[in-house]
């Protein structure tokens, strides 16, 4: 008998791992001096979600520099969010179609980057999904099973070649009214690069390890008072959430996971997710979850979505041509409830699965 499968928040997919059992995680308020392997932790919501940052608690300033890695990815989120109208991404989905609009350089590498890995993954990931999600009531709500009409209007406003970029003038624009850009499967992810960056620059060499409600997450260095090792993250079983699968173990990576568990509806009987195939325009049914390593957390969060949607025998192809690229599929297995476990481009020194 199959093990009906619980609601998983997809925030959730991944548990921290502490990377030594007898390490303590050090309260930054103690008043006890901190040993090499101590941890500050800094915690504030954002995007809908919350974001973590772990660094050595002897780091010189450690308090101060969480601060400001939490307050970089407060500013893009300024940037980036689709949910307030003056937003930079918001501004660009209402006036591209106009004409050119120039964009900050790193929303515009970000774009580029988005474009490339449509390219590459056969357009199973795509940035202008805005129109499908508001269809679904995935944007604003309510949920619901668009009409026939509805979701044939919202594809032909879907698809990356509504989309032009002019790297000379760094200015993008779209061909009709009515594209959006949607930054959801990859905007955390390259919150979470672009604070990691602001650890690199500090003056004290840090290591660092940063996620967004755990689905996503990048390992900067090794743990503190391990040189040389890898920060170690438990792996969620979606069936069995109490029961880990195995530990992934990272230092200079990004991780990325996908799933529809938690943002799903009903309706008519059918259960739809929230991952829309933009070359569809429909809910996708995939495996229970996708788990993509990658060398930055944006390239992580998005292949994740695009494997869902592709499965693993196209995404073993895209790894197989990008050996950077490491994954996992998660599914229902054996009918006692144990999952299927699918790994591609992974060591076992990469990810350690539980007995």
């Amino acid at each position: 008998m199959r093990h009906p499968r619980p609601r998983v928040n997809r925030r959730d997919l991944l548990r921290l791992r502490r990377f030594n059992d007898a390490t303590p995680v050090s309260n930054p308020v103690s008043s006890d001096r901190p040993s090499s392997g101590d941890l500050i932790k800094a915690t504030r919501p954002a995007m809908g979600s919350y974001f973590e940052v772990r660094i050595a608690a002897n780091t010189p300033g450690g308090a101060d520099l969480v601060g400001r890695v939490l307050d970089r990815i407060d500013e893009l989120e300024t940037q980036l969010t689709v949910y307030r109208d003056d937003s930079e991404v918001s501004r660009l989905n209402a006036a591209a179609h106009r004409g050119p609009i120039e964009v900050e350089p790193g929303l515009f590498r970000l774009l580029e980057l988005a474009l490339e890995l449509g390219r590459a993954t056969g357009g199973a990931y795509d940035v202008t999904t805005g129109a499908l999600s508001e269809a679904w009531g995935f944007f604003k709500g309510p949920r619901r099973v668009p009409s026939p009409q509805d979701l044939a209007d919202a594809r032909e406003r879907t698809g990356q070649h509504h989309l032009s970029l002019d790297p000379e003038r760094r200015t993008v624009t779209f061909d009709r009214a009515g594209v959006a850009i949607n930054l959801g499967s990859i905007g955390k992810g390259y919150a979470i690069d672009a604070a990691a960056e602001v650890v690199k620059g500090y003056w004290w060499p840090t290591s660092a390890l940063i996620h967004g409600g755990r689905s996503s997450l990048y390992a900067l260095g090794s743990p503190p008072g391990q040189f040389g090792g890898r920060w170690e993250i438990a792996v969620r079983n979606p069936f069995q959430p109490e029961t880990p699968l195995g530990i992934l173990r990272l230092r200079n990576r990004g991780m990325g996971t996908s799933g529809t568990d938690f943002q799903r509806f009903e309706s008519d009987g059918r259960i739809y997710g929230h991952i829309l195939d933009p070359r569809t325009g429909e809910p996708a049914f995939g495996p229970a979850s996708v788990t993509v390593l990658a060398p930055t957390a944006a390239e992580a969060d998005a292949l994740s979505t695009a494997f869902y949607l592709l499965g693993p025998a196209a995404a073993a192809s895209y790894v197989t041509a990008h050996p950077e690229i490491g994954a996992i599929f998660v599914n229902e297995g054996d009918a006692d409830g144990s999952p299927s476990i699918v790994t591609f481009g992974l060591t076992d020194d990469d990810f350690l699965r539980d007995p």
